[in-house]
């Protein structure tokens, strides 16, 4: 169920911190791809699929998820930040195009507002922009209590129940995402811990492209899309029906075609593959 063959795993030092990715390679222009809270760098492989003729799509693990290590303390927005900082500059990648979904788009806000980087584009996929009375009821919902319970139970379980939650996504996207979900340490929770980074604030302060992506019940609701975007006139945004929060799974396809698209407009442009698995005799062409 993994990434192709000819993809790349590769380990960075980042603060401390080791930072597992993947890596589509090749001397193309570079986009990274952060997950959100219970993903992996692999939940990303179909949007790595649909983009790897035109581009090196390299997906990090944050820390606390996949294989990249858990310190304790350091699971803030800040921290996971930092990482990125670091992996963009510990590779060497020139002038990337960032994504993230969910907590991966607020750490990629974040990061994006470092005097370190210099990036071409950022992609926000309903990223956790919330207020502080939706932050403070996340914190003290169960969700860490749930994910502890979950790590008890057999992969075969989870997957059955992702299957019936989801009938529309893909086998593939479903085991990805349970298996990204059974290799999240209970540390990762921590940043979920209020206060938030100020979102108003981070997005006023970019300069540089920006597109907002969000299904029909997103986080992000078109009034706050809208503010950000009178807040800062480089951000566009593009709104994809029939998605919930979990958008990269519930229109890989579409998300592939928009972030394609985007990337286009700014020099970068490239055809979209199927986000769907190739045939493994296949012959890829580099």
């Amino acid at each position: 169920m993994g990434p192709m063959t000819s993809w790349v795993d590769g380990v960075c030092e980042t603060n401390g911190s080791q930072t597992h990715y993947i890596r589509t390679g090749g001397s193309k222009p570079s986009v990274v791809l952060l997950h959100g809270l219970m993903g992996s760098g692999a939940t990303w492989t179909p949007l790595a699929r649909a983009l790897e003729a035109g581009f090196d799509v390299v997906m990090p693990d944050a820390r606390g998820h996949g294989r990249s290590s858990a310190p304790k303390p350091g699971h803030g927005y800040n921290d996971l930040a930092s990482d990125v900082v670091a992996l963009i500059t510990g590779l060497d990648l020139m002038r990337p195009v960032l994504v993230g979904h969910s907590m991966g788009a607020m750490t990629a806000t974040i990061a994006a507002g470092s005097s370190d980087l210099d990036l071409a584009g950022l992609i926000l996929v309903d990223p956790t922009f919330l207020d502080a009375e939706r932050q403070q009821q996340v914190w003290e919902s169960d969700v860490a209590g749930q994910h502890g319970d979950a790590l008890t139970r057999p992969r075969s379980e989870l997957l059955a129940e992702a299957r019936a939650r989801h009938p529309h996504r893909s086998a593939e996207n479903v085991e990805l995402q349970i298996d990204a979900r059974q290799r999240t340490h209970i540390n990762t929770f921590d940043v979920l811990r209020p206060p938030n980074p100020g979102y108003r604030h981070l997005i006023g302060e970019l300069e540089l492209p920006i597109l907002l992506i969000i299904g029909d019940t997103p986080v992000v609701s078109p009034e706050i899309a809208a503010e950000l975007s009178a807040i800062n006139s480089h951000v566009q945004i593009e709104q994809i029906p029939n998605a919930g929060h979990g958008l990269p799974f519930d229109q890989p396809e579409h998300l592939a075609r928009t972030v394609v698209t985007f990337l286009g407009l700014y020099g970068r442009p490239a055809k979209v593959a199927s986000t769907e698995r190739a045939d493994p005799n296949e012959t890829l062409k580099r």
